[in-house]
């Protein structure tokens, strides 16, 4: 029988506190060293990631335009974006550069992060398990990565170009605030890169025995209806945004439902060669 790994016998709360702390402060190690470098790298973050979204010639805008005019119409392409950015604090600017080098440390520093927490958790793990240590950080962190992406590319635009072009009267003029307009990119791109670690998640909570296939599938449609009450958070309020974001999160739904199902074969499988 596969036995269960641990660091020592009888640990008290405390001990796992400690253990985890320490984890925890690797991992705040290692996203302070990567921010140091996001802020020395001022220029390039700004004026060719953050702000590349607000250029009209951002290659997403390109994109709608080109498969617009394949359907004989540019009703998709975007020639503008009428708004100016401004900074109304003194420490503003500054404050916002902390944070962007801050979010640009953990994303780049995820995968480490992800490592932590799996020599967190491996201990309660069979042996077999955790030899799949690196295939768990690959995985996790190509989710992630794709998700960000998808976030910056797909979500971040659509949001930009709707509220930017969006005006209750022409009395009003579209000044931003900087905070206002990074906020909206931060927020697009983490929360779209840790939705994509849905099968993570639901991996997990099967191997708990939280969750199982025939769970999921019983609350498909719950599941489509909270899909697309997301994406109308996440997105402008137009049924084309909607779907573009609400797909994937459904294709990630399906995706998670065959892990479980896989997980669920395999303790089956255990259970059998124990019994």
């Amino acid at each position: 029988m596969a036995k269960k790994i641990v660091q020592e016998k009888d640990m008290s709360f405390l001990d796992h506190v400690e253990i985890l702390r320490w984890h925890l402060v690797r991992s705040a190690a290692a996203i302070f060293i990567v921010s140091m470098g996001a802020f020395l790298m001022k220029d390039f973050i700004f004026n060719k990631i953050i702000f590349a979204p607000k250029d009209a010639n951002f290659i997403t805008y390109r994109f709608f335009c080109k498969v617009s005019k394949i359907f004989g119409t540019d009703g998709l392409c975007i020639t503008e974006i009428p708004f100016k950015l401004q900074s109304l604090d003194m420490a503003e600017q500054f404050s916002v550069h902390i944070w962007v080098s801050i979010t640009a440390g953990f994303i780049i520093a995820f995968p480490f992060i992800i490592w932590e927490f799996w020599k967190f958790i491996s201990p309660g793990l069979y042996t077999k398990e955790r030899k799949g240590a690196l295939s768990f950080i690959i995985i996790s962190s190509f989710l992630f990565f794709i998700g960000v992406l998808f976030g910056y590319y797909v979500i971040t635009p659509l949001s930009v170009n709707f509220l930017g072009n969006y005006s209750i009267s022409d009395s009003v003029e579209r000044n931003i605030q900087i905070g206002s307009y990074i906020s909206l990119v931060k927020s697009s791109v983490l929360a779209s890169g840790l939705i994509f670690e849905l099968p993570i998640i639901m991996y997990f909570l099967t191997k708990m025995g939280l969750i199982t296939p025939d769970f999921l599938k019983k609350y498909r449609k719950h599941a489509l209806v909270v899909v697309l009450i997301l994406a109308a958070v996440i997105t402008p309020p137009d049924i084309i945004s909607q779907i573009i974001v609400g797909v994937p999160i459904m294709i990630l739904y399906e995706v998670s439902i065959i892990i479980s199902k896989i997980v669920i074969k395999r303790e089956f499988k255990k259970e059998q060669q124990n019994a």
